[in-house]
C-alpha cells in the first residue's frame, strides 16, 4: 500500500480519481486544491506519488509551479501530471519541470493506476503518441533533421520512448533485429540526436528522471 497526493481543483476529478485508485487497492489518498494547498500537503502527508493537474485555481501553469517547488524539496519526488493539455510544448514544459510522467484526462480508466504504479516504482510514463510528438518538436521548429518521419520509424521512436529494447521492438513491429538497428540509426540522423540515449532523450525528454537515483 502506497501514499497518493491529488492535487486538482475539480471535486468530480477528485471524486473520480479516488474511486479508481481505490478499485485499484490504493487507499491512501490526500488532497488538495490550490498549489500552495498542494505543496503544504505534500511536506505534511510524504505521499510516495503526487498526481498534479497543471491548472489550479484559474491559474493556468500554477502546477508546473507546485512541481518546480516539489522537484527543489526532493530530487526524488515522484510526479505524474493529469492533465487535459495534450500541446506537446506543454508536456515538455512539465516535464524540465521534473515531473515523472504525464498523463491525459481523455486517457482509458485504467491507465491513471498503471502510470502511477511506474512512476512510484521508479520509471516514467508517457504516452507513446505524445512522446513522438515531443521528438519531433526539433523537427517541426526547422531543427537539423526536417525531413519527415516513416511510419515504421515514429512506430520505433515510440517504442524507444517506452525504454523497449531493440529485440521487443523487433518482436513488436514483426521485422528483423537488424532492421531496427538501421531504423534506430535513420532516426539518429533525422532528429539530430548523438547517441542512443539522446535519441531516448528526444523522445521523451525524460531521460533526466530514469538517471535519478531511488
Amino acid at each position: 500500500m502506497y501514499r497518493v497526493l491529488l492535487v486538482d481543483d475539480h471535486p468530480v476529478v477528485i471524486t473520480a480519481c479516488r474511486w479508481l485508485l481505490k478499485e485499484a487497492g490504493i487507499a491512501s489518498v490526500f488532497e488538495a486544491h490550490d498549489a500552495d494547498g498542494g505543496y503544504e500537503a505534500y511536506l505534511r502527508d510524504r505521499p510516495d506519488v503526487t498526481v498534479v493537474d497543471l491548472r489550479l485555481q484559474g491559474q493556468e501553469w500554477d502546477g508546473i509551479g507546485l512541481i518546480e517547488r516539489m522537484r527543489a524539496h526532493d530530487p526524488r519526488a515522484k510526479i505524474l501530471v493529469f492533465s487535459m493539455h495534450g500541446d506537446p510544448r506543454v508536456v515538455r514544459s512539465a516535464l524540465d519541470a521534473g515531473a515523472n510522467g504525464y498523463l491525459l484526462k481523455d486517457a482509458p480508466p485504467q491507465e491513471l493506476p498503471k502510470a502511477l504504479e511506474r512512476v512510484r516504482a521508479g520509471g516514467s510514463y508517457l504516452d507513446a503518441q505524445l512522446a513522438t510528438r515531443i521528438a519531433l518538436l526539433r523537427t517541426e521548429s526547422g531543427g537539423p533533421a526536417a525531413a519527415a518521419l516513416t511510419p515504421r520509424e515514429q512506430q520505433a521512436l515510440a517504442l524507444l520512448a517506452e525504454a523497449k529494447s531493440y529485440q521487443a521492438i523487433a518482436e513488436q513491429l514483426g521485422i528483423s533485429y537488424k532492421t531496427v538497428i538501421n531504423l534506430t540509426y535513420r532516426l539518429r540522423q533525422k532528429v539530430g540526436a548523438r547517441s542512443l540515449p539522446d535519441l531516448v532523450r528526444l523522445a521523451v525528454e525524460m531521460s533526466r528522471v530514469r538517471s535519478r537515483p531511488e
